[in-house]
Formats: C-alpha cells, sequence, structure tokens
C-alpha cells in the first residue's frame, strides 16, 4: 500500500486535479474540504503527508499545521498558497512544516517532492520498527554487526514484523536463529501477546504431541489434569518452533492441519479450538533436501517457508568479529564480576582465523571460558582452549582500500551486467560510464582477483 497522504483545500479544483493524481501514484488519499474537516480526519487516523492550503475559512492551514503536531507529530506537512510573504514561511518552517508551494504549482515537481517526503517516512518507520524490536529484546541481547548480510537481516525484520506470515529462519547452529525471531515478534503488532518458543528436538515426540497441541484429562496415564498446549497460549501472538527439521512426520501432518484450519485438536479431545498464532519455525538443516529425502511433508514445508531468512555464518563475516568481540566482553564482565578491557592483538588474529562451526555462540563461549581462567584486564592467547589457538582456515587477508573499493565495483557491474543479460552497451548507459571505462573497470576487476588469488 502506498503512503497515506491527507489533502486540505477548499477549492474543488484542486481536489478533482491534485488528488486525482496522487491516486494515480499509488498514494492512500483522504480529502477535507475545511481545517475543521482536517482536524477531524487526524483525530481518527494517522497520515504520512499532509497537504494542507493556508488560506481558508474558519480553521487555517496554519492552524492545521498546530493541530498536526500534536494529533499527527510524525507527518510531513506540506503548506500551499497563492498569497506567499516571507513572513508566512517562516512561521511555517519554525511550526514544523516540511515544504512550501506556491501556487499555481507544477505538478511534476509536487510529485517529486511527496514522494521524497514519503519515502523519507517510511524510512523512519523502518527504524522505529527495528529500534522498538531491540529495545524488547532481553539484556545484553542486541542484533550487532556492520556487515552487509547483517544490514540486509535489520532490513528484513522490519518488513518481516509488519506482516502476520509464517517466516522460516534457516542458518547454522549458534547464528542467533532465536533471536531473530523474538526481533520480528516485538517489532509486530502481535508484540503484546506471548511469544512461545520450543525446542522440536529436545522433547520426546510423546510428549511433544500433547506439549503443542494440548491433552484433556486421562487422555494418557500421566495425564491427571487438562493441558491446552503451547498453541493456545499462543493464542494471538507468535510460536516459535526451533530445529523444525527434528518434528516427526505424524506430528508434521497436524501441524499442517493446525495451520490451514486454524483449530487445534488436543489429544484425546473431542471439540477443536480456534486459534490465531503467527508461526516462525527454524532449522540448521536443509529442508529441501529433507523433502526429498522424505523426512520432511512438501506441503508443510511451503507452508512454514512463505518468508524465508537465511543467517550469515560468522565465517562469512569476520569484519563483525572486532565488534561482537567487544560486546560480549562488556556483557560477561556485569554476569563474571570481571574487568577485561579487551584481546590483545594475537588473540584477535586467532579469532579472526578460526573457523567458527559454532558461530557467535561458540565466540561467546569461548570468551567466557577465557575469561574466567585468565586474569588481569587483557585477554591472551594464553587464556584461550587449546584446539582454538591453531587457525582452521586461510588467514583474514586485509586489503587495501583501494583493493575493496574496486571489489565493491566489480561487484555491482557484474550485477548490472546480468541484469541486462551481458548487454554492454546498455550496462554502461545503466552505469552512467561511457562504454571504453566499463573494459577498463572489467580488466581492472580481472587484476584485482589475480593478484588476490595470487
Amino acid at each position: 500500500m502506498g503512503a497515506s497522504i491527507l489533502l486540505v483545500d477548499d477549492e474543488n479544483a484542486i481536489h478533482e486535479t491534485l488528488g486525482w493524481v496522487l491516486k494515480e501514484e499509488g498514494y492512500q488519499v483522504s480529502m477535507a474540504r475545511s481545517g475543521e474537516q482536517a482536524v477531524a480526519l487526524m483525530e481518527e487516523r494517522e497520515f504520512n503527508v499532509i497537504i494542507t492550503d493556508v488560506i481558508m475559512p474558519g480553521i487555517s492551514g496554519l492552524q492545521v499545521l498546530d493541530k498536526a503536531c500534536t494529533l499527527n507529530p510524525r507527518a510531513s506537512v506540506i503548506l500551499i498558497t497563492a498569497y506567499a510573504t516571507v513572513e508566512t514561511a517562516i512561521e511555517a518552517l519554525r511550526k514544523g512544516a516540511c515544504d512550501y508551494v506556491l501556487k499555481p504549482f507544477v505538478l511534476d515537481e509536487l510529485k517529486l517532492r511527496i514522494r521524497c517526503l514519503a519515502q523519507h517516512q517510511a524510512t523512519l518507520k523502518e527504524n522505529h520498527l527495528l529500534q522498538r524490536a531491540l529495545n524488547h529484546l532481553a539484556p545484553g541481547d542486541t542484533i550487532l554487526g556492520e556487515h552487509p548480510a547483517i544490514h540486509t537481516v535489520r532490513e528484513q525484520i522490519t518488513r518481516i514484523a509488519r506482516t502476520s506470515s509464517n517466516v522460516l529462519i534457516t542458518g547454522e547452529s549458534g547464528t542467533g536463529k532465536e533471536l531473530i525471531a523474538r526481533a520480528i515478534h516485538a517489532a509486530s503488532a502481535r508484540r503484546e501477546r506471548p511469544f512461545v518458543p520450543i525446542n522440536c528436538g529436545a522433547i520426546p515426540e510423546t510428549l511433544l504431541e500433547s506439549q503443542l497441541f494440548g491433552h484433556v484429562r486421562g487422555a494418557f496415564t500421566s495425564a491427571v489434569q487438562a493441558s491446552p498446549g503451547l498453541f493456545v497460549v499462543a493464542n494471538n501472538g507468535t510460536l516459535f518452533l526451533d530445529e523444525i527439521g527434528e518434528l516427526p512426520l505424524c506430528l508434521q501432518v497436524k501441524l499442517l492441519r493446525v495451520i490451514e484450519e486454524k483449530e487445534v485438536w488436543a489429544v484425546g479431545g473431542t471439540k477443536s479450538v480456534r486459534v490465531d498464532v503467527r508461526i516462525i519455525a527454524s532449522t540448521n538443516r536443509d529442508l529441501p533436501k529433507e523433502v526429498e529425502a522424505g523426512r520432511f511433508r512438501e506441503d508443510l514445508f511451503y507452508r512454514l517457508n512463505v518468508v524465508h531468512m537465511a543467517l550469515p555464518p560468522l565465517r562469512d563475516r569476520r569484519t563483525d568479529i572486532p565488534l561482537l568481540v567487544d560486546h560480549f566482553i562488556h556483557k560477561l564482565n556485569a554476569k563474571l564480576a570481571t574487568r577485561y578491557l579487551r584481546v590483545d592483538r594475537e588473540v584477535l588474529q586467532v579469532l579472526m582465523n578460526h573457523h567458527w562451526k559454532g558461530n557467535v555462540r561458540e565466540l561467546e563461549n569461548i570468551l567466557e571460558s577465557a575469561m574466567i581462567l585468565g586474569e588481569g584486564n587483557v585477554i591472551s592467547r594464553q587464556h584461550l582452549p587449546k584446539g582454538l589457538v591453531t587457525p582452521k582456515v586461510e588467514p583474514f587477508k586485509i586489503e587495501t582500500l583501494k583493493e575493496a573499493m574496486q571489489r565493491s565495483e566489480g561487484r555491482h557491474i557484474l550485477e548490472v551486467l546480468a541484469l541486462t543479460q551481458y548487454d554492454k552497451k546498455e550496462a554502461a548507459r545503466l552505469l552512467g560510464i561511457s562504454l571504453a571505462s566499463l573494459y577498463r573497470k572489467l580488466d581492472d576487476g580481472d587484476r584485482v582477483q589475480g593478484s588476490r588469488a595470487g
């Protein structure tokens, strides 16, 4: 859906022309023919952009601006008028208006201004959602990293949180799948309802069914009292099914039915219970391969994999390791009552070279061990576990700034070439460079790749 716009003007021509143009642009447009009507609409709902005439009978545009600051403080306000004075423009901007437009205005120019404000509003909303998600995480937990893959993860959280679609999070053990699931829930409209996690591989099959779907009293020998099950507990909230690849086939059938019918049948029960639950599932397995092997139902896979998030392993974002090390030292100092300041350069090199099969969780555990066994305020090589000291991958190579920029530029050029099906003339046009420059940059990129490989 496009941004929501409130258009306030007492002229029919403005409503008929500007209103129609904005609707054609895909915006949700509400119209008010007076300041009083505009205030009433602002009391009912929020708008992203408010466009108001300055001079109107009754409540003026400047008064609408004042009301917007109270009723709709995040809205961007544009004032339009045919009777402009420097004093009025200064007052409007001082009171919080984002723009001041003179009549008669050029539609294309006004559309561009509105588009920029709408995009700005969307960015603010995403930042607000992400910040709210981070604020709701457990103390000491945060989504750290400056690697592009982590920036993508943070952007996905804000987008996914707007919906109630099921999500499948994949990634190796220790990459933070539950942390991401909690962030999505915390940024969503369900944040005031329960977030209920369960590890599908940690509970015996005989108990897992009743844990998920509940049971009635006497349904089996130890069922001395009824249990509603986690689907009912998570009603109107989020159920996090960790390690969904471990779920037995017989329970996969029942889970599929709950997703499709939004009803839960307790073990031994004769009546169903309606539930509205968002499911976020996670796994470190290759579920498509599990489907091919007959160990996971294909129909259930597609029901869970509505939105897919793939978390990068730590070895693919080694540049984030120093940032994570500083974070965990600060976090663990509070837990262990220690006063470590940092790791020394040799330790950092070892950490940068490690393969990290256990990912971020393994990094935290290694630092905790070193801080318990060590002494002083700097973690040294002798404090590390013995198996960690020998590098298991090629040493991390520090590139020059020029090499890093050429590699980034080369990746972008290749993406544009792929988009144009390797039409170099079209690619050069899209990149805003000459064809000769494109060939030169491709040659430079080959030389950089060759020198790095050598």
